[in-house]
């Protein structure tokens, strides 16, 4: 795969982990405004996310763990600030399930592909 085609697609796969998180959370609370409903959950987070990103560290490795750590530490926190800024509040609960949420879908990808990556490799020396 080339390498610029590597950034491209850890981006897009750290949008779809957001709007996934966004869409589930969505769903658990039976909210059903559709598409711009799912925008606005998700929006507070993709900022965060985009500040993340325009980091030296995620941009230089965005598959490694500590890219995945920079993004989910960006997502979360700004997120949480942005969406608590227009909502005038931040229950607890939904910080913790958020970072814990995030934190799976945003290292859980870096994680499979680094796993596949050194089985890959693992081949390739027999």
């Amino acid at each position: 795969m080339s390498s610029r085609r590597v950034p491209a697609l850890a981006l897009a796969a750290d949008v779809i982990a957001v709007v996934v998180f966004a869409a589930i959370g969505r769903i658990s609370h039976g909210e059903s405004d559709g598409l711009w409903g799912l925008l606005g959950t998700a929006a507070p987070f993709l900022v965060g996310l985009a500040a993340s990103w325009a980091t030296p560290l995620v941009r230089a490795h965005p598959v490694g763990l500590r890219a995945g750590a920079v993004a989910l530490g960006g997502t979360a926190v700004l997120g949480l600030l942005v969406r608590a800024a227009f909502t005038g509040r931040l229950p607890l609960s939904f910080a913790v399930v958020t970072v814990v949420s995030l934190a799976v879908l945003l290292l859980g990808w870096r994680a499979l592909s680094l796993l596949v990556s050194h089985r890959a490799e693992q081949r390739a020396v027999r």
